[in-house]
């Protein structure tokens, strides 16, 4: 038996009857030719909007991270400066910060002594022979002091007066940069702060406890409930029959000659503040808006929002270095220093936080794109979450069903347990709001297991 022959194979498609196939080749290749001659025929094709979409993004979102933190430190300073409750909330506690103390109270000292000249009023109510003793009994006489000056420093009766004195730097907005303040001024050149109200309060003391040591009883005004008299400086000079020197009590925090540049800059950044963080909203807003992908302009925005949290607590941190190093080392810069760590440390903390939820957004953003890591790491999660949510519900299931009974059998261990638990948050948590809501969820804790016992005991096919 043969078989016949199958029909040779034909390119394309099978040519038009009554049309030989070289023909219908040729007119196919002539299509192509015309459709590759049109196609080169076309304009070079331009760089697509998408891609300067991105670019102009990614700028955007630049811009937008470090606006961010710039506004955060501008709303942290505006807040604190310029804000008299929150500025007294914050340095109220530096006269008990040990360093901050000891350095005031060495600087107040050096003035008593300095005004009084008590080397001098020994010597001439000496014998000539016992000059020699002026200097040991200075000594003696300048520990006793500055211990004085520590105590008031350090006293409930000083913090009044500590706190008017902070409320009268907030009496005009911006008393520091502004240089409007009677109590802490800001030269073109440095920052001074007038510590004669402590100079008073310490002279009163030492009246009572050396009244030889002024040859007369002084009468100086008593400032322990916060009122300072605006002539106090007057009033001193007559009780001790002195003329105070100009800068008598002007304990410069700050002396450089970069002031009056950071001065104007906060005094801007308050008038414009609030359209700098509009700004910022904008600028956001602006790259999610023109972004062609979001999601990586979501990670863009995250990692420039670590980097310039970082950049900005860096220069700030050399901010303060120049400002501690301007200070005479030993006890007046171990002062400063522990004062801006107390007045700094809500800055420090925004700082963090912004630094975490840019790693947060740029994680996140990743976690959600199509990549293979984050495919392989969602795939996992919502394995696990199947995973544990079925045993949640088996673990609810059995204690619906054997929990009564188990609390029924050991109702005493169960009722122990939730006073122990108790008794542990209340150390954790030692305000009073804290222990009122421990004392009623224990109690609370209490009635439940109580009921939940006596019910499953009363059920006829319990057995104990």
């Amino acid at each position: 038996m043969t078989i016949p022959p199958s029909p040779s194979p034909t390119v394309g498609h099978a040519s038009a009857p009554g049309v030989p196939e070289n023909d219908e080749l040729e007119r196919l290749r002539a299509e192509v030719a015309a459709l590759r001659a049109r196609l080169e025929a076309r304009p070079p094709k331009r760089v697509g909007g998408a891609a300067v979409r991105r670019a102009v993004a990614a700028v955007l979102a630049v811009l937008a991270a470090f606006a961010l933190v710039t506004s955060v430190v501008g709303l942290w300073a505006a807040r604190t400066t310029l804000n008299t409750d929150r500025w007294v909330a914050t340095v109220a506690p530096l006269p008990q910060d040990p360093r901050v103390n000891a350095a005031v109270a060495e600087y107040a000292t050096a003035e008593v002594f300095r005004v009084l000249d008590v080397e001098q009023r020994l010597r001439a109510v000496l014998p000539e022979q016992a000059a020699f003793v002026a200097g040991p009994i200075t000594g003696q006489l300048r520990g006793q002091v500055r211990a004085t000056v520590a105590r008031v420093l350090g006293s409930d009766r000083f913090a009044a007066i500590w706190v008017d004195l902070n409320r009268q730097l907030h009496q005009r907005i911006l008393a520091v940069v502004e240089g409007t303040s009677a109590v802490v001024t800001a030269r073109e050149d440095r920052v001074e702060i007038d510590l004669l109200p402590l100079i008073n309060q310490v002279l009163r003391e030492l009246s009572a406890q050396l009244p030889t040591l002024f040859g007369k009883q002084i009468a100086l005004p008593d400032l322990s409930s916060g009122a300072i008299p605006e002539n106090l400086r007057l009033r001193v000079e007559e009780a001790l029959g002195v003329t105070l020197p100009a800068n008598f009590a002007q304990f410069t925090v700050y002396d450089a000659g970069r002031l009056w540049e950071a001065q104007q800059g906060v005094a801007a950044a308050k008038r414009y503040l609030t359209l700098f963080v509009a700004g910022t909203i904008l600028l956001l807003v602006a790259a999610f808006v023109i972004s062609p992908r979001r999601r990586r302009t979501a990670v863009q925005f995250g990692v420039w929002l670590v980097v310039a949290a970082v950049a900005v607590t860096v220069a700030l941190r050399a901010v303060r270095r120049e400002i501690i190093a301007a200070v005479p080392a030993g006890t007046y810069r171990d002062g400063v220093d522990a004062a801006m760590t107390v007045v700094f440390s809500l800055l420090r903390d925004r700082g963090a936080q912004m630094i975490a939820i840019g790693v947060a957004i740029a994680l996140l953003a990743y976690l959600v794109g199509p990549g293979r890591i984050p495919v392989r790491l969602r795939g996992g999660a919502r394995r696990a979450a199947a995973a544990g949510w079925r045993r949640t519900r088996t673990g609810g299931a059995l204690a619906v069903t054997r929990g009564p009974g188990l609390i029924a059998r050991h109702l005493d261990p169960v009722r122990v347990a939730g006073l122990v638990v108790a008794a542990i948050l209340a150390l954790t948590f030692s305000s009073w709001t804290s222990l009122l809501v421990i004392v009623i969820l224990l109690a609370a804790y209490e009635v439940a297991v109580t009921v939940i016992a006596r019910r499953r005991a009363a059920d006829p096919g319990f057995v104990a």
